[in-house]
C-alpha cells in the first residue's frame, strides 16, 4: 500500500477532469489509476468521485480531502526543493491572484521584471476583487487590499494606501465644496461597493473620528468606474491613493477636507500557512514589497 501514490494520483485524476487524462499524465494505464483511486476509496470508507459515463464529480468528503492532497503534494515538493536547491535559484510556477486595478496599474508592470531576474520561473496571474480561497483553488499567493481577517494565511505587508475623499474641480465649482463630513450627504456620491465600511464613510477629524451615511447615485465594485465618473465631473469619490494619485498631482481631481482623514489601507501578500516557503515565492514577495515601497502614492 502506497499511501503517497494514491493520493498522488486520485489528485491527478481531479485536477485533470478523467481517468484517462490523469494516466496519461502519470504515464500510468487507466486501470492501474482506477485500482489506486478504488484502494483509496475503499481504505477510507468513503465515496470521493461521483462516476457515470459521461461525467466526474467530486463528494464533499473528496473536495475536503483533495484539498489536504494539493497542500500535503505541494509541501513535499518544497520540502525537496529546500534540500536540492540553493536559497537564491527559484524555478517552477506560481499562481497569484491580485486585485483588478492594483493589478493593472501597478503590478501588471512589475511581472516581466521579476521573471528577468529569475527567467526559471513562470506566472499565472489571476485579477479578481473576489476574495479566494488560496487552498481550494491552488494559489500560491494572493495580493490584498484592506483589513485582513484572522486566518490561518500567513501575510506580509509590502505597502500601505490612504483613501482619497475628492472631485473635479468643475464639480466643485459648480456644486460647491462641503467642509464637514456631514455635507457629502447632500453631494452626488460614486461608491465602492466592495468598501469595507459600505455607505457610512468615516474620518478623522479636529475633534475626533466622524461618520457620515452616504446616499449614492451609483454604487460599481469597479473603483475605475468610480473615478471615470469624477473625472467626468459627475460627483465625489472615496478612493484610494494608488489610484487617483496621479489625477490629483495633474489637478483633473482635487482632494476635499483634507483636514478631514479617511482610512489607510495595508497591501498586503498573503499565502497558505506552511512549514516552509519555497525559494519563487520568498523572492517573489520580497521583490514586490522592494518595488512597492518605492512608489509615489505609498503611504507607508
Amino acid at each position: 500500500m502506497d499511501k503517497f501514490l494514491e493520493m498522488q494520483t486520485f489528485a491527478a485524476v481531479v485536477d485533470a477532469g478523467s481517468f484517462v487524462r490523469a494516466a496519461e499524465a502519470l504515464d500510468m494505464s487507466k486501470a492501474a489509476v482506477s485500482r489506486y483511486v478504488a484502494e483509496l476509496e475503499e481504505r477510507l470508507g468513503v465515496r470521493l468521485l461521483q462516476r457515470t459515463t459521461r461525467t466526474l464529480s467530486l463528494t464533499a468528503e473528496g473536495r475536503a480531502f483533495h484539498a489536504r492532497c494539493k497542500t500535503l503534494l505541494s509541501e513535499l515538493d518544497e520540502a525537496e526543493a529546500e534540500i536540492t536547491a540553493s536559497s537564491t535559484r527559484a524555478s517552477g510556477l506560481v499562481k497569484i491572484n491580485v486585485p483588478v486595478s492594483f493589478g493593472i496599474l501597478h503590478l501588471a508592470p512589475l511581472w516581466p521584471a521579476f521573471m528577468a531576474q529569475h527567467p526559471k520561473v513562470s506566472l499565472d496571474v489571476t485579477l479578481s476583487d473576489r476574495v479566494v480561497d488560496l487552498v481550494e483553488e491552488g494559489y500560491d499567493l494572493a495580493v490584498r487590499i484592506g483589513s485582513l481577517p484572522n486566518s490561518s494565511l500567513i501575510s506580509r505587508k509590502l505597502a500601505a494606501t490612504r483613501v482619497v475623499l475628492c472631485a473635479s474641480p468643475a464639480y466643485v465649482e459648480k456644486h460647491g465644496q462641503p467642509t464637514q463630513p456631514a455635507d457629502i450627504a447632500q453631494h452626488a456620491v460614486f461608491a465602492y461597493s466592495l468598501l469595507a465600511m459600505g455607505d457610512n464613510w468615516e474620518f478623522e477629524g479636529p475633534q475626533g473620528k466622524t461618520t457620515v451615511q452616504v446616499r449614492p447615485v451609483m454604487h460599481t465594485n469597479s473603483g475605475d468606474t468610480c473615478r471615470a465618473a469624477a473625472l467626468q465631473h459627475q460627483g465625489i469619490i472615496l478612493q484610494p491613493s494608488f489610484l487617483v494619485e496621479d489625477d490629483l498631482r495633474s489637478g483633473a481631481l482635487v482632494e476635499l477636507m483634507p483636514q478631514y482623514r479617511a482610512a489607510q489601507f495595508g497591501i498586503y501578500a498573503v499565502y497558505p500557512s506552511r512549514h516552509y516557503i519555497s525559494a519563487k515565492v520568498r523572492l517573489l514577495i520580497e521583490f514586490l514589497a522592494r518595488a512597492l515601497s518605492k512608489a509615489d502614492w505609498c503611504s507607508q
